[in-house]
């Protein structure tokens, strides 16, 4: 994608709220490249007081801050500039949490690891058009593997638990938790 062409119309104003500062600073650097006018946020509360302050007219938003849920931001901004287009970013990929954002007012719905260029796309594409499919898209033993970290954290690092509700033996459940992640 040529980052010298874009057109983000008169009103560049970005706003990212996620809390993994790492990821957000570059994600900052990387849409300051592309033309954005970028505003960070590391919480819910800031994330909101920046909506209210100074609505922007684009938004990427992380669905599960250490304060609480990325989509009160969401709403936030929706109700001060309903024309802005606001992607959801989440490590947790999941239909419920993609129908409730977008029933909000999300534009679209992005699961993490999601790079500049994807986030560009979703944020500039068209409404009546569908985004291109991600470029690097997770695996399915990846995808597999987070669904079940996701699972063991919701039961409090409970693996008989976490086996229960999986269905799937505790010992085997074991096993797939010792390993690294798929790539």
């Amino acid at each position: 994608m040529n980052t010298e062409a874009l057109d983000l119309g008169e009103d560049k104003s970005l706003l990212l709220v996620d809390d993994d500062e790492a990821f957000l600073r570059r994600l900052a650097k990387a849409m300051e490249k592309r033309g954005f006018e970028v505003e960070m946020a590391g919480s819910v509360a800031a994330g909101q007081a920046i909506a209210t302050a100074r609505p922007p007219a684009y938004a990427v938003v992380d669905l599960r801050l250490e304060d609480g849920n990325g989509l009160d931001v969401v709403e936030t901004l929706r109700a001060r500039r309903p024309e802005s287009r606001v992607v959801v970013l989440t490590g947790y990929g999941a239909i419920a949490t993609a129908v409730a954002a977008v029933k909000i007012g999300a534009t679209d719905y992005l699961a993490k690891p999601a790079d500049a260029t994807d986030v560009t796309n979703a944020l500039l594409a068209r409404t009546d058009e569908l985004p291109p499919p991600p470029e690097n898209p997770m695996s399915a033993d990846r995808v597999r593997w987070e669904h079940i970290q996701r699972v063991y954290e919701l039961c409090d690092r409970n693996v008989s638990e976490t086996a229960r509700r999986l269905s799937m033996h505790r010992r085997t459940l074991q096993r797939i938790l010792a390993k690294r992640s798929p790539r």
